[in-house]
């Protein structure tokens, strides 16, 4: 199928096709711009998610409560209290 300017994207449901043209034309952008622009977001969410999953693996539970023990035990602002109840 394709999607414009001659960009072929093999086995794309017609539906998907549509609702792509119709979204880029919302947005008057090409359909390659959107498909360009999905894609580099995806990318980058994947990335971030591994950079997390890394950044993870070097936390260390002593250090988070050692860090935790220092603050204060006291109540939080108005503006920053949990609705009652949620879980917290």
């Amino acid at each position: 199928m394709l999607l414009g300017c001659g960009y072929a994207a093999p086995g794309l449901p017609a539906s998907l096709h549509r609702q792509a043209k119709e979204l880029a034309r919302q947005e008057e952008i090409s359909i390659n711009q959107l498909v360009a622009t999905a894609l580099a977001k995806k990318i980058s969410a994947l990335a971030a998610g591994e950079y997390l999953q890394k950044r993870a693996q070097r936390g260390s539970r002593r250090k988070f409560d050692r860090t935790l023990s220092k603050v204060k035990n006291i109540k939080p602002d108005a503006h920053d209290r949990l609705a009652a109840g949620s879980d917290p």
